[in-house]
């Protein structure tokens, strides 16, 4: 894609794009059935976005991503973060 296009983004959202890139990269292979690799992704996409997420809503989200089956992507997970 256009390098002006991820610039207009990084400059609009606050938010580097080689991260949300680098986290998308590692979600390919992840097993979203493991507590641990669920609970790393949400701190990650927490830590890119800036946004601090407490332990009661981590556990929310892991919850329902592990146990409940939903899937996991950064707009579920964003949706979530931003619920709080």
């Amino acid at each position: 894609m256009d390098n002006q296009f991820f610039k207009n983004i990084e400059k609009k959202t606050g938010v580097n794009m080689k991260d949300i890139l680098d986290l998308a990269n590692s979600l390919q292979n992840a097993n979203f059935k493991d507590e641990n690799t669920v609970r790393q992704v949400v701190r990650r996409v927490s830590q890119i976005a800036n946004k601090p997420v407490s332990k009661e809503t981590e556990d929310k989200i892991v919850q329902s991503i592990v146990k409940d089956g939903k899937q996991l992507d950064l707009n579920t997970i964003s949706k979530m973060i931003n619920r709080k």
